[in-house]
């Protein structure tokens, strides 16, 4: 599987996007989940916050007469442990990538019948081609959104803390102990998902990102505890409106969301200058799918919202909403120039080359990056 990720990750640079998930705002438990649906004009969706354009849902819903009950996540593992437990009362979820390719192992997803599709030929053929090795003949899941993991920095804080020599192209910049105890007075947020940070402190530590070996994770788990007492927090969605407001000067983020900061800090017009990074030693590239649980109760409508997503003009509207890249092809020529020609979007071929997938966690290592994460957030 490790050997597979990697050709995915070097034919999709090579190959993808025509030159070339997941904001904040709101928690990742986000409410009660929806009750059974009595009616059938009615579609439950479970995204990663703040990961759609604002009118995409009201537009779907004045269009076909169907409500949409439209709640966030924004972690993989909170996902998970919902589609592990049963009945979701969802009708689409968006795991990532790798995520998909053991539950779908577990069972947990309807096979699509894409001749329900109106819209499936403007998905990049080539696109979906590598995908189907994690999703065998893209039998369970579209592609929705990818992206890159990364730095977002306050430009002006970072400099005065660490000074105008400061490795701001660099991993060091946050795995280093002495940089981030000189960041911590300024605010230091990291993502609150083990699966994402523990794969490139391995990078930055000259390992392995995706390895399995028990010795080689502890590696990253000590350095991570070296690291702890300068982390502010640990959240998935906090830090957007916290970077953009100056209430943190760096976080590892995600690509969209940390370009999003930079957007809302620009709006502001409070002089809070926000840049994001894809560190020059590599970082983790990951795709999030769209998907029925099996357990779904308006199927009917779950195929109409996939069908409708798959829309260029809908797709485009996304994109340029939330800064990030789709499988899209028909929806390229409409997507703003700023977002096709933002590095930190499509990245640059430098930068393409040090980028990797994430690996199919086996259920003992999964265990073992939960029980390190739960003590270096608790100290227990």
């Amino acid at each position: 599987m490790k050997h597979r990720l990697t050709a995915l990750t070097a034919l999709v640079l090579a190959g993808l996007a025509a030159g070339c998930a997941r904001d904040a705002g709101t928690d990742a438990q986000s409410g009660a989940e929806p009750a059974p649906a009595a009616a059938s004009k009615v579609l439950n969706v479970y995204n990663w916050s703040d990961y759609i354009a604002e009118d995409t849902i009201a537009n779907f819903e004045k269009e076909t007469g169907i409500k949409v009950t439209y709640d966030v996540f924004d972690s993989n593992e909170v996902l998970e442990a919902k589609l592990m437990s049963g009945n979701t009362g969802y009708d689409i979820v968006v795991p990532s990538l790798t995520f998909l390719s053991r539950q779908i192992q577990a069972g947990v997803f309807q096979e699509l019948d894409k001749s329900r599709f109106a819209n499936y030929a403007n998905l990049d053929p080539e696109f979906m081609a590598l995908l189907a090795q994690n999703d065998p003949g893209n039998g369970h899941a579209i592609p929705y959104l990818w992206g890159t993991t990364g730095i977002g920095y306050n430009v002006a804080k970072v400099r005065e803390a660490l000074g105008e020599d400061a490795p701001v192209d660099s991993w060091a910049l946050v795995f280093e102990p002495e940089n981030l105890a000189k960041l911590k007075g300024c605010g230091v947020a990291f993502l609150d998902t083990p699966s994402e940070i523990i794969p490139p402190v391995l990078r930055y530590l000259g390992e392995e990102p995706n390895s399995f070996d028990e010795a080689v994770i502890q590696k990253a788990v000590d350095r991570l505890a070296q690291l702890r007492p300068s982390i502010t927090y640990f959240h998935s969605s906090q830090y957007i409106n916290d970077l953009a407001n100056g209430d943190i000067c760096v976080t590892i983020g995600w690509s969209g969301d940390i370009i999003q900061a930079q957007a809302r800090a620009e709006e502001a017009g409070k002089g809070v200058e926000i840049s994001y990074v894809i560190p020059k030693e590599g970082a983790p590239m990951w795709f999030d799918m769209l998907a029925i649980p099996k357990g779904a109760r308006n199927v009917d409508n779950a195929y109409l919202f996939l069908d409708y997503l798959m829309r260029p003009e809908v797709m485009a509207g996304v994109q340029n909403y939330v800064a990030y890249a789709s499988a899209n092809q028909a929806a390229l020529p409409m997507v703003d120039e700023a977002i096709l020609n933002d590095p930190g979007i499509y990245p640059t071929e430098e930068a393409k080359a040090g980028l990797f997938t994430l690996a199919v966690l086996p259920p003992e290592v999964d265990r073992l990056f939960t029980r390190h994460w739960t003590t270096l957030k608790t100290g227990q």
